[in-house]
């Protein structure tokens, strides 16, 4: 049996989710402006703007780039609606 540590990383993700008058949603983050996506719901809009972040966050370790958002630390900013988003490093 191989044991391996792997360390998981928690970035604050801020999201603001707009409903689209054609219908569905467009879920953006503020402080990152390649982080976007949509949904048909809200619930869907939010897992797809998570899984974004997490693909991004990837990316941009491997390139060596500066990600910006915060590692969780605290409770979220008042009026900001945050998702956690875990990375294996």
């Amino acid at each position: 049996m191989i044991k391996k540590n792997v360390q998981v990383s928690q970035y604050e993700l801020p999201v603001n989710v707009v409903p689209q008058k054609s219908g569905g949603f467009v879920a953006t983050c503020p402080t990152w402006k390649d982080c976007y996506a949509q949904g048909d719901s809200l619930e869907e809009a939010t897992l797809e703007i998570t899984a974004v972040a997490q693909a991004l966050i990837e990316l941009y370790q491997e390139e060596g780039l500066h990600i910006p958002l915060k590692l969780r630390q605290k409770a979220p900013l008042a009026n900001l609606f945050t998702v956690p988003v875990f990375v294996s490093a």
